[in-house]
């Protein structure tokens, strides 16, 4: 069949009209897709055999063309459309071509292989595009994207694994999702025509021979296999190139995230360790070749692991070794001489000298020898070999960089320990061996990308957001039992956990497409303080796919940009600060609650959602109640897993929270404190700007810069804020913080702020040409602070754009939000009027009263939903306005503080926030709560001299 011209997932919610070739227009237009160029000498097939959409005779079906979701029909559509890949284990197998000799496929079941499925789903994120939105991307010079410019508008890889032996389950989670017809969205393609013959799925793996009869019977499709080196290759360099923190070492229990340049990824060295070990040598997408292997691997530790300990399957042997000591079986250094090292050669006394070998000079039998340390003395002589052979090749082709995957390693902190160990002795530390957060789903990801229109080739590390929904803290992407159908069977399924902790066996309906993906959860593996096999597995969240998301372009060096102030490495930062949380979580609950209306409804939401951020806090910990009792349990059990959901920083912890919120339909927790408060402050703007107006140009500009301080005050996730909100209203709180603004401050650079603003001496003033201001809180914080502040600016002829969040986080104004603000503040100013008209805020308005053209004030959203920022994923709109932006404004504890308080950018920068937490003043400026920071950092290119 000839290579299709649209993808088939179509976004419908913009189509009104019924007629064929609108609605054939409209799918074009958001189907179409340019050509993937494939490098040269790409190895994968890029197959053809997807199906393409027959638009003839395609309606809207009904008459409600204002329904979010309507049903298009496709009449005369007959083929199925796949969005899913997979890679299905035999058993434990692996490519270990040695010349000589050959490990048998037909291993135990016991092994317990995986068959791992990485599948498609589009976002139900709507973006508001109102008239208002357009006219501001028009001045900013921004394209509305389609799908001829992004093959993936947005949507979701998610990553999932079922037991080899539980094929029936991972068919059946295929069928419920009818990922087999396109997932979910296949609602949108409700073809009277009976599926057809040609529907293919992309697998990889030796069962993706053995099962396809099976696949064909139960699911009515083909499956069409891709070559498992291929496979692997190709999913290795995405998530190195696209995942910000994929690799990392692990020496000595501790995991430690490595940032890859993508630009200088190649080449490098892939080991596979299977039933043998291949090693491959990278040279580039589509470019590699197996340069050497050996037939010692996971099949030979679980072969003569069950022959030496009758291991039932190859988890339980895993497990042994964590009891073991090999010292009683292993013949060391010091064995040979009397307790000694052997300084001279630089061998230390406990080295192996030889695996096994204290039992040829001992008279016992196998009987007289403990399970867990035959377990132990096998692994350490396998891993240990395949780190030296590994080393050894890289040493041969001039590699330092070794990335280890397969099915051997499968998160096994002790395995990981000792291949790193291996590493780093023969190379005398030179070389580092590393590992892949989604090392088990190479192969299957490499086969979705076999698709001729997957759409990743082009994608960035700054377009994809990994997150984590409410299974995560459980299984990490292990699926048990059909998917759930509605948020009511995800509540059931949190209670039930809840209550019956590890005890829960029975599968449990799970989640719609649109959310977390995942199914019911299996039990853990083990309880109490045994330590599981996979005790050191990272979670594997859904990637979200935001081909729009780009980097901020103003900072000074994006790959040096970190935006965590805090190191959460600390463990008594990490614990201080999930306290916090915790502590917060009863109040964020009834402020949730509160906002849907009280509702038994939202009651049960607001204890589901606060049952499962506790597990995210907690990992494994059931905790029944929120009591303040139970905080330091859940707690304890975070700080053993600190790097479960990659590398983690505070901003990290905050979205999280917020999208968990959203998770359980809270759509905006706060909204009706914000309305409040907005309607408070919107009340005293006009004697504010009467008293600002009637100062001189220096004691004005100190005034609005003491004013977003004060107003600063105004945060509902500070503890310190909230109880101070009980003791007066919201201006007498303002008013008060006002007064107490006393130079200087503890960071204070006001005056150099002043002599740019206003000259000095020598320099004459000039205006900046645009200024970003990053604003924070609703309410007193953005009308009676940042508002008074930008319109200063505006007076001096500086452009304005205020930046807010996209989605709702605690108090924080959203830029859907921030233009009726403005809107109504315009009401009682001349200047913010006549600028707002210019923007495009007040899209109806007639024009100025004086008739003049003013420059523009404009409101962009950020591309985020958390009090936070991180500047290398910000939205289209926001970089497009950067490009001629000569300052920047941050303002508030997240976004100046939090993040980004040691973020330097090309331009000038101020960075304004009131510290609310004690230890945050502590450690970050040698302060005490409430003080405040006044950061001015000019461009460190001069500014050109005023015509």
């Amino acid at each position: 069949m000839a290579s299709r011209k649209e993808d088939p997932v179509l976004g419908s919610n913009d189509i009104k009209k019924d007629t064929e070739e609108e609605v054939k227009d409209k799918v074009r237009e958001e189907g179409g897709a340019r050509e993937m160029v494939l490098s040269a000498g790409n190895s994968i097939h890029r197959s053809g055999s997807r199906p393409q959409l027959d638009l003839s005779g395609a309606a809207i079906q009904g008459n409600n063309f204002e329904e979010r979701d309507p049903t298009i029909l496709l009449p005369n559509q007959s083929d199925d459309i796949s969005h899913l890949a997979l890679d299905i284990g035999e058993g434990l197998h692996g490519c270990n071509c040695s010349s000589h000799f050959k490990v048998a496929d037909n291993l135990s079941p016991d092994v317990r292989s995986l068959i791992k499925l990485v599948y498609f789903s589009r976002h139900e994120d709507r973006s508001n595009d109102d008239k208002r939105k357009r006219s501001i991307k028009e001045k900013l010079g921004v394209k509305n994207v389609n799908r001829r410019s992004y093959p993936i508008l947005g949507g979701r890889l998610h990553f999932v694994k079922f037991e080899t032996s539980k094929i029936s389950e991972c068919l059946d989670f295929i069928y419920s999702k009818q990922l087999h017809h396109g997932g979910m969205d296949s609602r949108l393609w409700l073809s009277e025509a009976p599926p057809s013959d040609n529907a293919i799925i992309k697998a990889t793996g030796g069962g993706a021979y053995k099962f396809a009869d099976l696949f064909k019977e139960r699911l009515g499709v083909s499956i069409e296999k891709e070559d498992e080196m291929d496979c692997l290759v190709a999913g290795a360099n995405f998530l190195l190139k696209a995942i910000r923190h994929e690799a990392f070492t692990h020496m000595e229990g501790q995991k430690e995230f490595v940032q890859i340049d993508h630009n200088d990824l190649f080449p490098y060295l892939l080991v596979n360790i299977g039933s043998g070990v291949s090693i491959i040598k990278v040279d580039g997408d589509g470019k590699f070749q197996r340069v050497s292997g050996t037939n010692v691997g996971g099949g030979t530790y679980w072969g003569l692991g069950r022959l030496l300990t009758k291991c039932k399957s190859f988890d339980e042997l895993l497990e042994l070794s964590q009891r073991g000591d090999n010292r009683t079986i292993d013949m060391l250094v010091g064995d040979i001489y009397g307790g000694m090292d052997y300084s001279k050669i630089g061998l230390s006394a406990s080295t192996i000298a030889s695996s096994f070998g204290k039992t040829v000079s001992e008279n016992k039998e196998l009987e007289d020898y403990r399970p867990e340390d035959i377990s132990l003395s096998l692994l350490r002589m396998i891993s240990y070999n395949i780190g030296q052979i590994s080393y050894l090749n890289a040493l041969r082709f001039g590699l330092k960089r070794i990335f280890f995957g397969g099915f051997f390693i499968r998160g096994h902190a002790y395995t990981m320990d000792t291949i790193s160990f291996a590493v780093q002795f023969w190379s005398k530390g030179e070389a580092q061996a590393m590992f892949l957060r989604h090392e088990g789903f190479l192969g299957a990801l490499g086969a979705f990308m076999s698709y001729e229109k997957h759409g990743l080739d082009d994608l960035m590390v700054h377009q994809l957001v990994e997150r984590f929904p409410m299974g995560a803290p459980y299984i990490g992407g292990r699926i048990h039992g059909p998917p759930l159908g509605d948020l009511n069977e995800k509540i059931s399924w949190m209670e039930k956990f809840v209550q019956k902790g590890t005890e829960i066996i029975a599968p449990v309906p799970m989640t719609p497409s649109g959310t977390t993906g995942l199914g019911g959860f299996e039990v853990p593996s083990s309880k109490g303080d045994t330590l599981r096999s996979d005790a050191s597995a990272l979670n594997v969240g859904v990637l979200h796919l935001v081909p729009t998301l780009e980097v901020f372009p103003l900072l000074a060096d994006p790959k040096m940009y970190e935006p965590n102030t805090i190191d959460l490495s600390d463990h008594n930062e990490l614990e201080y600060w999930f306290t916090v949380l915790s502590e917060h979580l009863p109040d964020l609950v009834d402020k949730a609650v509160a906002s849907e209306g009280g509702t038994d409804d939202a009651k049960r939401r607001g204890d589901a959602f606060a049952r499962a951020f506790s597990a995210h806090l907690a990992r494994e910990q059931c905790v029944g109640d929120l009591k303040a009792g139970d905080v330091h349990l859940m707690i304890s059990r975070l700080m053993e897993e600190p790097a479960a959901y990659g590398k983690l920083g505070l901003a990290n912890l905050l979205e999280l929270r917020e999208e968990c919120l959203r998770e359980f339909h809270f759509v905006d927790a706060y909204r009706s404190i914000k309305q409040r408060e907005n309607e408070a402050s919107l009340a005293v703007l006009p004697d504010l700007l009467m008293e600002i107006d009637s100062m001189n140009e220096e004691t004005r500009l100190l005034t609005l810069i003491e004013g977003v301080l004060a107003a600063n005050i105004f945060d509902w996730g500070s503890r310190a804020c909230v109880d101070l909100y009980h003791k007066g209203t919201i201006i007498e709180i303002y008013r008060m913080s006002r007064k107490k603004m006393q130079r200087p401050w503890r960071v204070d650079d006001f005056d150099i702020f002043k002599d740019r603003m206003l000259g000095s001496k020598d320099k004459k003033p000039h205006p900046h040409k645009r200024a970003l201001l990053f604003v924070d809180n609703s309410g007193a914080d953005v009308i009676l602070g940042m508002l008074p502040l930008a319109r200063e600016l505006l007076r001096r002829g500086t452009e304005v754009v205020l930046v807010a969040n996209s989605l709702p986080a605690l108090n924080d104004v959203t830029a859907m939000e921030l233009p009726d603000v403005v809107a109504e503040a315009a009401k009682h100013c001349d200047i913010l009027r006549g600028a707002a008209e210019a923007g495009g805020l007040l899209v109806d308005a007639v024009g100025s009263k004086d008739g003049l053209s003013s420059v523009p004030l404009m409101v962009v959203e950020n591309g985020c939903g958390s009090p936070c920022i991180d500047l290398r994923q910000v939205s289209s709109e926001l970089a497009a306005a950067a490009k001629d932006a000569d300052l920047i404004i941050l303002e508030g504890m997240g976004r100046a503080l939090h993040t980004n308080f040691n973020a330097r950018f090309k331009c000038d920068a101020l960075k304004l926030a009131m510290v609310k937490n004690h230890r945050l003043a502590e450690k970050l400026i040698k302060g005490n709560i409430y003080d405040c920071v006044c950061r001015y950092e000019p461009s460190p290119s001069p500014a050109p001299a005023p015509a």
